[in-house]
């Protein structure tokens, strides 16, 4: 038999046990459904989209002739504001447009892609047409100074960005900054609260507004290629575009102190720049003005303003105030303001008779921070009080004035610059005393250089460049008109 053990009961009490929860249960994996059976497709495999074209086949196909498409044309605008492009490849390739040019979809396509590079202001807030003027640059050339006011005077709205003075011509942001305390720098919200506000807006470019035209004008400088009207076209839209106008009209100047020496050369811009404009859906009007001689009685900066606010007080020379309307009128028109040519400027002369123009000038400086006391006396502006004579070595009549030759003599004052990071000294300029088609006698003063007293005894060869610049002869003249075109298509 199995011998039984006794129980015996233990002096310790048993371990407490912690509770183990329930182990949770495997999630259980979905059934597989069974595969379906499909029937082999008849199409053809997609075929995967083509790459992009490399930047050397783009410059190999402009070089050869091709006309590029607009996704090309971006690809290459982007890829160079980037840094995919280098300075060297758009080099090529605006030298492959030089020669070759663009087609005006292809012009109308790179004005597009530059203008999109950077900050495209929206004016839709503004009532009424907004209506620009631009430039192609001369030397004297003070009108978007008298022109903006008046303009915005007779109800349309002037937005307008401007530049400043590089080389023989000079800048309106120049010009204008000689108004104690005018600022041109502005927020873009602001520029639009100013233009609703006064109805004219004046803005110096920023690095926001169209960085390609920037890096490509700075490039184009340097490699020959400044003349391609196709490039010049795009430099000068995508800016325009980009801060949200509806309409603009462009001075093409021609002549000696112009970019355009013939006018065939201009007539080629204008017409590709109305033609480009009006693909981008604006209304564009280009008119052609002589550059010969130096536009008014003046060059350089505080002593051009003066000039320029005379206008607005019934003065001023002939062509100044000749130029300055032909401009206004036409930008009435594309405003909706004017019926005619002939209503257009009866309103202008009625807001320069009325003072409206001066009281609109008022408050555009002082909204920008300036002394709006200059508009009412032009006096007032800082303007070098010594000046030189430049007396003419004959008795005659003046044939001629060269207009680039005055505009280099006013950078060698001081007035100008030769690169983009210079000052200007805002005091000192010329004063055009003999104007072509005026008679004068010898050792009358043919111009007046304003200096500065130190500058006296280091300006002689700049007298001499100036009394060059001035050509008599025994008859006088027939002067040819201002405007030689006007250009709507």
């Amino acid at each position: 038999m199995a011998a039984k053990k006794s129980a015996k009961k233990s002096s310790k009490k048993p371990a407490k046990r912690t509770a183990k929860k329930p182990a949770k249960k495997p999630a259980k994996k979905p059934a597989k459904k069974p595969a379906k059976t499909r029937r082999a497709s008849t199409k053809a495999p997609a075929k995967k989209p083509a790459a992009s074209p490399t930047t050397p086949e783009l410059i190999a196909k402009k070089r050869d002739g091709g006309a590029l498409a607009e996704a090309e044309i971006q690809q290459l605008v982007e890829g160079y504001v980037d840094g995919g492009v280098t300075d060297y490849q758009m080099a090529a390739f605006a030298m492959a447009t030089f020669f070759r040019g663009m087609t005006p979809k292809e012009t109308a396509a790179l004005t597009l892609a530059m203008r999109d590079s950077g900050t495209v202001m929206d004016l839709s807030s503004v009532p009424g047409v907004k209506v620009d003027k631009h430039s192609t640059g001369g030397v004297g050339d003070k009108v978007s100074i008298c022109l903006a006011p008046l303009v915005a005077a007779c109800g349309v709205p002037v937005p307008m960005i401007s530049g400043r003075g590089l080389g023989h011509t000079g800048g309106t942001v120049d010009k204008l900054e000689a108004i104690p305390g005018f600022r041109m720098d502005m927020s873009t919200k602001r520029f639009a609260s100013q233009l609703k506000k006064v109805g004219c807006s004046l803005f110096k470019q920023t690095a926001e507004l169209a960085p390609a035209d920037r890096q490509l004008y700075a490039l184009r400088d340097v490699t020959a290629t400044i003349e391609s009207v196709p490039l010049i076209t795009a430099s000068i839209l995508s800016k325009k575009l980009a801060e949200g106008i509806d309409a603009l009209v462009l001075d093409v100047k021609v002549g000696k102190g112009a970019f355009m020496k013939t006018p065939e050369q201009a007539t080629e811009l204008a017409k590709s720049i109305v033609r480009v404009g009006r693909l981008a859906g604006k209304k564009v009007t280009a008119i052609l003005t002589r550059m010969d001689a130096p536009l008014g009685r003046t060059v350089g900066n505080a002593i051009e303003t003066a000039e320029a606010l005379r206008v607005l007080h019934g003065e001023g020379p002939e062509d100044l105030i000749d130029c300055t309307m032909a401009l206004a009128v036409e930008m009435l028109r594309l405003g909706g303001a004017a019926r005619s040519e002939k209503d257009a400027r009866k309103k202008l002369e009625a807001a320069i008779a009325s003072g409206e123009a001066i009281r609109v000038m008022e408050k555009i400086v002082k909204a920008q921070g300036g002394d709006p006391r200059v508009v009412a006396e032009p006096d007032r502006l800082a303007i070098a009080k010594s000046t030189l004579e430049v007396p003419a070595p004959k008795a005659g009549f003046v044939t001629g004035i060269d207009a680039f030759e005055i505009g280099w003599s006013s950078v060698s004052l001081g007035a100008g610059r030769t690169r983009s990071d210079q000052d200007v000294d805002p005091a000192v300029g010329i004063t055009i005393d003999a104007k072509p088609g005026e008679k004068v006698k010898k050792g009358q003063p043919l111009a007046r250089l304003h200096v500065h007293p130190k500058q006296r005894r280091k300006v002689a060869s700049v007298v001499e460049r100036v009394a060059g610049a001035f050509t008599i002869g025994r008859r006088a003249p027939s002067l040819e008109p201002l405007v030689l075109d006007v250009i709507r298509r």
